[in-house]
C-alpha cells in the first residue's frame, strides 16, 4: 500500500472536520449536521474568507482540490462560481454532493488523485486547496498539475502546513522529548503524528521554491486555535503570527 492509499484509508474513515468531538452529536447529512460543521470551521479558522475571497470570482471556473466536508465548496457555489471538485476519498465526494444538493447547488465532483488532474491545460481560472496538498505522496506533482490546468493569468489559493510552528513543536515535546527521543526532527514528527501518515510541513522559503515557476507568490502565516490552546487567553494576542501552523498562499501563474 503506497502513501496515498494509506492517506485515503485514513480520511475515508472520517471526513475532515466532521468528528463529533468537534461539532457535537447530529444526524449525518442533516442540515443541522452540515451547519454545525460550517460553524466550527469558520469559528476555528475565521481567516479562510479573507484568504479565499469567495465572492470575488462569480462566474469563473474554480477547481477545489480536496473538498472534504464541502464547507468551502459551498461558499464557492453560493458566490456563483462554476464549481469543480476532486477528493481522494469517496466519503468526501458523497458528503459534499449531498451538502450542495441540500442547499440547491451542484458541482462537477469526482474522486481523483490530484497528482494527475483529469482536466485540460488552461481550464481553470482558480484552483483552491485548503490544507490538502501536504498530505500527498508527491506535493510537487500536484503543484505542477495546478500550474498546468490554470489559465495564463489564473490563480492558486490555498494553505499548507508550516513545519517550524507551535503545533509542530508541541507534537515534538509529546512524541520526541517526553519519550526520550529529542533528536527526532519536526519533519519526522509531522509525518507520523499529524493527522494521516506522511503529513508534511514547510518553511516559507521552501514554499517559495516549490512555487518558483509561478509569477507571484504571496504567503501569510496564521495562528489557529490548535496553535494557541496551551496559552492563557490574555496572552494569545501577543503570540506572533509567524509561529502559526497555517501558511496561506495566493499565487499568480
Amino acid at each position: 500500500m503506497n502513501l496515498n492509499d494509506q492517506v485515503r484509508q485514513f480520511w475515508e474513515a472520517e471526513v475532515c472536520g466532521t468528528s463529533a468531538d468537534l461539532i457535537g452529536q447530529f444526524e449525518p447529512y442533516s442540515r443541522a449536521w452540515y451547519e454545525a460543521i460550517e460553524a466550527h470551521r469558520y469559528a476555528a479558522e475565521p481567516f479562510i474568507h479573507a484568504v479565499a475571497q469567495f465572492t470575488r470570482y462569480r462566474g469563473l471556473r474554480v477547481l477545489e482540490i480536496g473538498v472534504g466536508a464541502g464547507s468551502d465548496h459551498l461558499q464557492w457555489a453560493r458566490a456563483g462560481a462554476d464549481c469543480y471538485g476532486i477528493d481522494l476519498t469517496d466519503a468526501a465526494i458523497e458528503t459534499t454532493r449531498q451538502r450542495l444538493a441540500l442547499y440547491g447547488f451542484s458541482s462537477q465532483l469526482q474522486r481523483h488523485d490530484a497528482e494527475t488532474l483529469p482536466f485540460a491545460d488552461g481550464f481553470f481560472d482558480i484552483v483552491y486547496s485548503w490544507g490538502v496538498i501536504h498530505h500527498s505522496q508527491r506535493p510537487e506533482a500536484i503543484i505542477a498539475e495546478i500550474q498546468r490546468v490554470l489559465k495564463a493569468v489564473g490563480m492558486f489559493i490555498g494553505m499548507l502546513y508550516q513545519r517550524p510552528s507551535l503545533v509542530a513543536w508541541e507534537l515534538w515535546v509529546r512524541h520526541g522529548l517526553l519519550r526520550g527521543k529529542p533528536l527526532r526532527s519536526l519533519h519526522d514528527i509531522l509525518w507520523h503524528h499529524m493527522e494521516s501518515i506522511g503529513t508534511k510541513g514547510y518553511t516559507v522559503a521552501e514554499l517559495r521554491s516549490m512555487f518558483a515557476a509561478f509569477k507571484a507568490c504571496q504567503i501569510d502565516p496564521y495562528l489557529t486555535e490548535q496553535d494557541l490552546r496551551r496559552f492563557p487567553k490574555w496572552l494569545r494576542a501577543y503570540v506572533p503570527r509567524a509561529w502559526g501552523i497555517f501558511l496561506a498562499l495566493r499565487v499568480v501563474k
